[in-house]
């Protein structure tokens, strides 16, 4: 077992006065290196292979530059002229190794370091050309670096180092047989860093067999991993997640906020529901060519958008300094895609905000989430519409619309609208100018208020309530078990949608693709009228009569009364990115 040296605060650690590293460093105002900087600078690491394993978002781009830079530079403070590479980092994805490319031409500027990246989904052709005209740093993508050695247009006889950065999601991406032919072609005198958030055996396995006496770091993630990121479970209804989304991302102010579903169908459903909404929001999923892809990323970059949706393989590599928020819309698969996740935000001191939106039927999966990652969570509900318009009211007044010192044109002008107006006037054409950019607020509840508490099992069933003609009336709602309705949240929405009571409402038959559920003759006309004023596209309550379901229809599978829960039936698996 290799020794392992653990890093848990960062220390002031620089190159000399006068480095190239340090000038670049201070330029970028660097006033502390972070954990993991810190630690691949230790004496000790000076000069050997590295097993590092630290969370997403500590640093390691830069981590990896500063480690390997006595390796490039010796005791000389620029390079030579550009030829055969002498460093190489691989990569997982194309947008993780473009970040690379970006981070790690500023921090070798001053060293007169050329650093060319090779990606799927560019122009092969061009990259052939760049690496002809020379390069010290080449960074790529396994299968396109693969694609290059082949083939002749890159040539590393001269390698001093090679970075493997990510290793864990290459090996999870299936890049194995791809990294051990590039390191195989490497020269055998060269140092190996390899770094990674976890450490499974796979990843073990392989620094036994490529790296020499690894100096292995471990970065509390305790300490660095979470320490920036507050995380937040809400409990929401399935059928209000979109709802939830909205209200979150008017609820929290973010430069930029990343969304992540599971499918590209439904990245496609919710970035259409939210430039419905009147959110600028982009896309990204494994479908997008590059282009797309770039295009989106440059718009979440200049803030002509504020919003990505994207699943966890787009997403993958991507490092926005400004992201401040991530919404899980639907749960992650594990504790160390949560993470990766998650540390899109909170990065480099920055604070962010980690929401995942849990279901009833989810919440154990949730809370085993969380356990797993070793964080803890403020569990509550959605952002109400009431808080949300509380909010602007006090954005409002802080608004540079109000603090601003007035011009003379400014003053002239409002003195203009007083003599016509009144001040309640003006006031109000205020609030509707400024509201009138932002997307209106969702009515959510939260299923995890109001509920109906399990039964005791020690109780007896009470029989089940006969409804006799003319005492209630029937309605339809257009949720059903598609959309895994349940009279635990179905319950608390009828009454707090139709301003009634519990008591009010009578059986509830839960179909394939609706519910139907009786209430009280005395409160339906209440109740039809509350529903008709908050109405939406989504979901629609509408009045059936007096009769209950159609003879023939298909068997309910639950009442408020008795419990009958369908068979299971297999479910369609869902078109992965």
């Amino acid at each position: 077992m290799l020794p392992t040296h653990e890093s848990n605060a960062p220390n002031m650690v620089f190159f000399p006065v006068g480095h190239p590293l340090t000038q670049a460093l201070t330029e970028r105002d660097y006033t502390e290196l972070t954990a993991v900087q810190t630690a691949v600078l230790d004496p000790g690491a000076k000069g050997r292979d590295l097993l590092v394993s630290a969370q997403t978002g500590s640093g390691k781009t830069v981590a990896y530059g500063l480690a390997i830079a006595d390796t490039l530079l010796g005791d000389a403070l620029t390079l030579e002229p550009a030829d055969e590479p002498i460093a190489l980092i691989v990569a997982p994805t194309r947008e993780l190794a473009l970040q690379v490319q970006r981070e790690l031409s500023w921090l070798y500027q001053h060293a007169g370091g050329r650093v060319v990246s090779c990606v799927g989904g560019m122009d092969p052709r061009a990259e052939q050309r760049m690496l002809a005209k020379g390069a010290h740093i080449v960074v790529g993508t396994p299968g396109r670096l693969r694609d290059h050695l082949e083939r002749g247009g890159l040539r590393i006889t001269r390698l001093k180092a090679v970075v493997l950065d990510e290793a864990d999601e290459m090996l999870d991406l299936g890049f194995r047989e791809d990294l051990e032919f590039i390191l195989e072609a490497t020269p055998q005198d060269r140092r190996t860093l390899l770094f990674s958030a976890t450490l499974p055996k796979a990843i073990v396995a392989l620094a036994k067999q490529y790296q020499r006496d690894a100096w292995r770091i471990a970065v509390s993630a305790g300490q660095q991993g979470h320490a920036d990121i507050e995380y937040r479970a809400v409990r929401v209804a399935p059928n209000e997640v979109e709802h939830a989304v909205v209200n979150l991302l008017r609820f929290v102010e973010s430069p930029a906020t990343l969304v992540f579903c599971n499918t590209r169908d439904s990245v496609r459903h919710l970035q259409a529901i939210l430039l419905e909404r009147g959110f600028a929001a982009v896309a990204l999923s494994g479908e997008l060519g590059q282009n797309e892809r770039n295009q989106a990323l440059q718009a979440l970059r200049d803030g002509r958008a504020r919003v990505c949706v994207a699943t966890d393989v787009a997403a993958r590599g991507i490092d926005l300094p400004n992201i401040g928020l991530v919404i899980h819309a639907e749960l992650p698969q594990n504790a160390a895609t949560m993470q990766h996740r998650s540390g899109r935000t909170g990065r480099a001191g920055r604070k962010g905000i980690s929401v995942l939106l849990v279901l009833l039927s989810r919440r154990r999966k949730a809370e085993q989430l969380l356990q797993s990652a070793g964080v803890h969570a403020i569990w509550g509900g959605a952002p109400s519409a009431e808080d949300i318009r509380k909010l602007d009211q006090e954005r409002l007044l802080q608004s540079p619309f109000v603090t601003e010192d007035l011009s003379e044109d400014d003053l002239a002008m409002a003195k203009a609208l007083l003599a016509e107006r009144s001040p309640e006037d003006i006031a109000a054409a205020l609030v509707r100018m400024y509201r009138s950019h932002l997307p209106a607020a969702e009515d959510v509840f939260d299923p995890g208020e109001g509920a109906p508490a399990p039964r005791d099992p020690s109780e007896p069933r009470r029989p089940r309530r006969e409804s006799a003609p003319g005492q209630h009336v029937w309605f339809r709602l257009n949720v059903g078990r598609q959309k895994n309705a349940d009279p635990r949240w179905l319950i608390p929405m009828i009454c707090r949608q139709g301003k009634i009571t519990k008591q009010e409402i009578g059986a509830i038959r839960i179909f394939e693709r609706e519910t139907r559920f009786e209430i009280d003759v005395a409160a339906a006309d209440k109740f039809l009228a509350s529903v008709t004023r908050i109405e939406r596209g989504d979901v629609r309550i509408e009045p059936l009569g007096d009769s209950g379901p159609a003879e023939g229809e298909a068997r309910p599978s639950r009442t408020t009364d008795r419990t009958e829960r369908p068979a299971s039936r297999p479910r369609a698996p869902s078109r992965k990115s």
